[in-house]
């Protein structure tokens, strides 16, 4: 599968002119491409998409998706290298 997945956005830094930052998964932290999101910052959620920021979200619908994730089972399945 292939769904998009919300995170925390823990570090946001340029790469050779390219918006990027770190994001933590329910504990499994990877570097994304925020150059969809340049109002983006430290503390915000956003849903991430093959290594993509796409889309800004509140906490609550952030942690209410990741919930959903855990039942199913699916999020280090998403997540996975």
């Amino acid at each position: 599968m292939c769904l998009g997945i919300p995170g925390k956005i823990t570090e946001v830094y340029d790469q050779q002119g390219i918006a990027m930052g770190k994001i933590d998964f329910d504990g499994i932290q990877k570097e994304v491409c925020l150059a969809y999101l340049p109002d983006i910052e430290v503390g915000d959620y956003a849903i991430v998409h093959v290594g993509f920021a796409i889309t800004k979200l509140d906490e609550q619908a952030a942690q209410e998706t990741l919930d959903l994730f855990r039942e199913i089972g699916s999020l280090e399945e998403e997540l996975g290298d």
